[in-house]
């Protein structure tokens, strides 16, 4: 079976394969919405989707977030202001997909594959769920993305293959056996050893303050080719330079066998939800998901830092920690947040754990501090009427 069969099973969707969510995210946007229009998205997110959205032509309009789960705060916003959203569904945790009716809606279930709302799979909502097969399944790359209309997977199937880029079997080997490598460093706790290979090979990309450079100057330019994606290749391809090039049947293969193994991981990855809740410093909202097997536990704690390197050395790598939120980024080139404090905070104390070593975790979680109270923001936007 095919990892575009396997999320068709799931999401009840037209589905089809991706080299990655990056990928995926661009299509549909550039799909669904019109260059001009006006995308309500997170400010906490990689910093790569802030380019998608500029590569589609759309003007980013940032959100402010809920301080339970880190998510878009729907009663802070005057929807009528926007004709687009992207959601983000942070570390597994759902977006208030309901309050969204009306408008253009695009999922971002990277870390939701194995998310539901009221039973319904999310990507299932919008006119597009993109799926990330890098981070549940740890297939070390490809995307799915899934929408209701045969003849809307058609139109992106041409858009695909239009911007596909030969792939290459050497690289392609070199992701199975890399990812493969790490899933192992797990099980046998040699994080910290790996950890420490990786950086003496220079297998970690070297960055200067956030993690991709804006160049604001450059970014000027390209935005004047966009909607054309190649043009913000250098920004969008951070981490994953291959994001555009076609996969053959070894990463396939390897895709499906990493999605097929996820239902058996399923009652592990609960439990270490519910045993991380337990701690006073958990994100409030994930109380609320008990039933979900989470991507990643957000907990907010002081001394993060200090936290990170404890983990490493009890065989617990922390990542998918994101840099300060857009409105910080790129000033200029976003509509900012009404009430930035929030994300700030979030992107200040927040700390992923994955529940499936939180057995692993939890000696250092314990003794972890929660942060400080969040800010008080002033009193949610009244919507025009």
């Amino acid at each position: 079976m095919t990892p575009e069969h396997i999320v068709a099973n799931r999401t009840g969707r037209f589905c089809l394969p991706l080299p990655s969510n990056r990928l995926g995210l661009y299509l549909a946007l550039r799909h669904w919405c019109r260059p001009g229009q006006r995308l309500l998205m997170s400010p906490l997110s990689a910093d790569e989707i802030l380019f998608l959205v500029l590569a589609a032509g759309l003007r980013p309009v940032i959100a402010p977030l809920r301080v339970e789960d880190g998510n878009i705060d729907v009663d802070g916003l005057d929807l009528s202001t926007v004709d687009a959203v992207l959601t983000t569904n942070l570390y597994g945790l759902p977006d208030r997909v309901s309050a969204f009716a009306g408008k253009i809606l695009i999922e971002d279930a990277a870390h939701a594959i194995e998310t539901t709302v009221g039973g319904r799979p999310v990507g299932t909502f919008g006119v597009a769920g993109v799926f990330s097969l890098s981070k549940h399944a740890g297939a070390g790359s490809g995307g799915v993305i899934a929408v209701e209309h045969r003849s809307d997977l058609h139109a992106l199937e041409r858009d695909r293959d239009r911007l596909l880029e030969p792939g290459a079997l050497r690289k392609e080997i070199y992701s199975v056996l890399t990812s493969a490598a790490r899933h192992a460093a797990l099980r046998l706790n040699l994080v910290r050893p790996a950890l420490r290979a990786m950086r003496a090979l220079g297998m970690e990309e070297e960055r200067e303050g956030y993690r991709i450079a804006p160049r604001p100057d450059d970014l000027i330019t390209a935005l004047s080719d966009a909607p054309h994606l190649p043009a913000f290749d250098s920004w969008v391809r951070a981490d994953l330079h291959d994001y555009r090039a076609r996969r053959g049947h070894l990463a396939r293969w390897y895709q499906a066998r990493r999605l097929q193994a996820l239902p058996g991981q399923r009652p592990r990855r609960i439990a270490g939800v519910a045993a991380l809740a337990e701690l006073p410093a958990v994100a409030p909202g994930v109380r609320d998901h008990l039933d979900q097997p989470l991507f990643r536990v957000p907990l907010l704690v002081s001394g993060r830092d200090a936290a990170i390197a404890e983990l490493e050395r009890h065989g617990v790598a922390t990542g998918y920690l994101y840099d300060p939120p857009y409105d910080r980024y790129l000033p200029g080139f976003i509509d900012p947040s009404p009430r930035p404090e929030v994300a700030r905070w979030w992107g200040r104390h927040v700390l992923p754990v994955d529940p499936l070593y939180a057995h692993r975790a939890l000696p250092v979680l314990e003794r972890l501090t929660p942060a400080p109270p969040a800010p008080r923001s002033p009193a949610p936007l009244t919507p025009q009427s």
